[in-house]
């Protein structure tokens, strides 16, 4: 996976952070209309920032959020949840769920595992609500912070269950906002194309994913996602880069879920067609071919039609499916944007007015 700021590529990849339960040898996851969840119970305030008070502020954030924070167990596979409400919802990755229906809860203050089934799963923003069948008394939501309010160089504390071990937590700070990043396929991962993600330097690990990026507030500002991979050599972890959707987006996705058990507002923009990647005569890529377009959709109102390579979007330059969903991923539904293609070798522009996912 391709670690990418808006419209400019790193060379980095990107792994999504489920995984199974590793032997510990082996050491040594937008905007819009939903409910927001039900308050927390009353929780310690964090007001000094003083530098010697800052072990003290992590255990206070760890004592307010880690019981907020799960283990799932989905299949063979471990990865994170937060509680988002008390009833019992319970947000994560869609990549933690997979193709489960079942799975098995572990909460940090208790041995007993509780019993979860799949609400809705989204792909498209690689995130998934569950439910406890049956709500444990006590069990707390966690806070959910503001999108609006993170900042670059905040100290935050990372969530979950890195290769199964839970309830770990690790500390680093906010090292971009912004971020889109294209997720693999392999790996268990949707190969969706997530915009706005926060980078962060906190050590993020295979089990974080669904977990909890925590600020000193204890408030949850995005759930880890992604960690990068470093190509050379051997797709090796590169340390200090990972991701996490903002909290913003959970909000939509997940309040959407629990209200009417499904995603029907996504808020991403789509040219509405199916296409696939070409290449040139030495074998590169070099545009997205338009195999169908969507009838009444952005694409086929604009005149563009099945045959035609699309090239650029704006001053974007488009050689593959993930760079044209990389080029979409700022914009916004009902958006206008320039569209270059080839049709029978000429090139050729289009106003688009964009749709939505």
């Amino acid at each position: 996976m391709d670690a990418t700021p808006p419209r400019r590529r790193a060379h980095r990849s990107l792994t999504p952070l489920a995984a199974g339960v590793c032997a510990i040898a082996l050491a040594g996851g937008c905007t819009g209309p939903g409910p927001a969840p039900s308050a927390a119970p009353a929780r310690q305030t964090v007001v000094s920032r003083a530098p010697g008070d800052l072990e003290d502020q992590y255990r206070t954030v760890i004592r307010n959020v880690l019981p907020s924070v799960v283990q799932i167990a989905a299949g063979d596979g471990i990865g994170s949840g937060v509680v988002y409400d008390d009833k019992g919802h319970i947000v994560t990755n869609a990549h933690v769920v997979g193709g489960e229906k079942t799975f098995d809860v572990t909460v940090a203050t208790g041995e007993k595992v509780l019993k979860a089934s799949l609400v809705s799963s989204y792909p498209e923003q690689d995130l998934a609500v569950i439910r406890l069948d049956d709500v444990p008394e006590g069990l707390r939501a966690a806070e959910f912070g503001d999108t609006d309010e993170v900042e670059v160089g905040q100290i935050v504390l990372a969530m979950g269950s890195p290769l199964g071990l839970s309830s770990s937590v690790t500390q680093g700070i906010v090292s971009a906002v912004g971020r889109t990043v294209s997720e693999s396929t392999s790996g268990g991962g949707t190969g969706a194309t997530l915009a706005d993600m926060v980078q962060t330097s906190a050590a993020v690990n295979p089990g974080n994913s669904g977990g909890a990026l925590v600020n000193l507030d204890s408030e949850v500002i995005g759930i880890p996602t992604l960690a990068a991979t470093d190509p050379q050599p051997g797709d090796s972890a590169a340390p200090g880069i990972g991701f996490a959707i903002p909290v913003s987006m959970v909000r939509t996705v997940a309040g959407q879920i629990i209200e009417s058990g499904r995603v029907t507002d996504s808020g991403r923009a789509a040219l509405n067609i199916t296409g696939r990647t070409v290449v040139d005569d030495d074998y590169k890529p070099a545009g997205v071919a338009i195999v169908s377009v969507q009838k009444g959709g952005a694409a086929q109102k604009a005149g563009l039609r099945a045959g035609d390579i699309i090239t650029r979007i704006g001053d974007t330059r488009v050689t593959t499916i993930t760079s044209l969903s990389e080029a979409l991923a700022g914009d916004e539904p009902g958006q206008e944007v320039s569209v270059t293609y080839r049709r029978r070798g000429a090139e050729k522009t289009a106003e688009v007015t964009l749709g939505e996912v």
